[in-house]
């Protein structure tokens, strides 16, 4: 898993570059468009004066068209042959409490959202868990707002480092919903004190781009060739005012941590919202991580902390796969795949709730077949 750690600052300004204007600045020659090359394959420079006009501009045109047919027939086999299929499932309890203050999205496909991508992306998917606290309006917020900053914020063109400006992508995703929830809560009377943590993983392609905010979990179940088991790969890390590194930048602001809660009130380090611990150094800057599907992998389980007061790591993944060995009842095995784990995600929240969970608990399970 790469976890990013030779990526710039986020604050950064970077300007995104296309692969043609890297090629264009790299010495002080002259280069050609990939119109003028195009041009040149259709009227040879012997022949360019026996054309008119309008003649060289009909197959110009025509190249280009041509290109542009391949490049998508080379988007179609990709995604035919190379490119993991995916579903996502998911279910809500709300426990002990009032309110349901989770929400969540699953978009198995959101590529035509997108008005340009770069030549090489063929597949974009997006999966989110907001866990709300102080109410539901953080949470509900960021499940409307995020995945829409992230697709206008999404390189448009060839870049030199996809990773750098998908990470950059992510976090000024977050940092803007976090900004616009702010901005409305502070304009209300009395004043939101909405909160909310956040897990989403954006797949591109084959890739998996990790954000997260709080203790809310994600991970991937992958089986091991050499202890011929399965077992789960963390994709994200949870944010807690006890951990070193996130007390220190508390302290540093000016906050304090008593009884494990920032100021005695916030159990988490990051999050959305939470606008009166801003200034104690609560922060919404995600973790980003970047994990690539292999042939080995079965399903993602997104959920919130409340499973996770039901069930251990381990005890989460021996329940699913449980219900996972069942014996098939038809001969679509993929169909039989989702089936189960729609089964399992409500099985599962079911369970913690029965453990003694009073939390809301959102269970989310994403199968991976090919």
């Amino acid at each position: 898993m790469d976890l990013f750690s030779d990526l710039p600052d986020p604050d950064r300004a970077e300007v995104n570059v296309s692969c043609s204007s890297v090629t264009s600045t790299t010495n002080n020659n002259t280069h050609q468009t990939e119109q003028d090359r195009l041009h040149e394959q259709v009227v040879p420079s012997t022949e360019s004066n026996k054309k008119t006009p309008e003649e060289r501009k009909r197959k110009l045109e025509c190249a280009i068209a041509r290109k542009e047919d391949a490049s998508t027939d080379k988007k179609a086999m990709k995604l035919e042959h190379g490119i993991h299929k995916l579903k996502g499932h998911m279910k809500e309890m709300k426990g002990e409490r009032e309110e349901m203050q989770d929400a969540h999205v699953i978009i198995d496909d959101m590529t035509s959202q997108f008005d340009s991508l770069p030549s090489s992306i063929s597949r974009i998917a997006y999966y989110a868990v907001f866990d709300g606290h102080g109410g539901a309006r953080a949470s509900t917020f960021a499940a409307s707002k995020l995945h829409s900053h992230i697709i206008q914020k999404f390189p448009k063109t060839d870049v030199t480092s996809l990773d750098k400006e998908v990470k950059r992508c992510l976090i000024d995703s977050f940092k803007l919903t976090d900004e616009q929830f702010l901005k409305e809560a502070s304009a209300q009377k009395p004043i939101w004190k909405d909160g909310s943590t956040a897990i989403c993983i954006l797949v591109v392609d084959s890739a998996l781009y990790i954000a997260n905010l709080g203790d809310s979990k994600a991970l991937l179940c992958r089986y091991n060739e050499d202890s011929k088991v399965d077992h789960f790969l963390p994709l994200s890390r949870d944010h807690s005012p006890t951990q070193y590194e996130e007390r220190i930048r508390i302290q540093k602001a000016g906050g304090k941590v008593t009884d494990g809660r920032i100021m005695g009130i916030l159990e988490v380090s990051r999050s959305i919202g939470d606008g009166r611990f801003k200034h104690c150094g609560v922060t919404c800057i995600p973790d980003v991580k970047k994990c690539l599907l292999t042939d080995k992998d079965k399903f993602l389980l997104l959920a919130c902390d409340g499973l996770w007061k039901g069930f251990t790591i381990e005890g989460a993944l021996e329940f699913i796969n449980n219900i996972l060995k069942t014996d098939d009842t038809g001969d679509n095995k993929t169909e039989n795949i989702d089936a189960k784990l729609e089964v399992a995600c409500s099985r599962l929240a079911a369970e913690a709730i029965r453990r003694g969970s009073s939390d809301n608990v959102t269970v989310m399970l994403v199968s991976i077949t090919t």
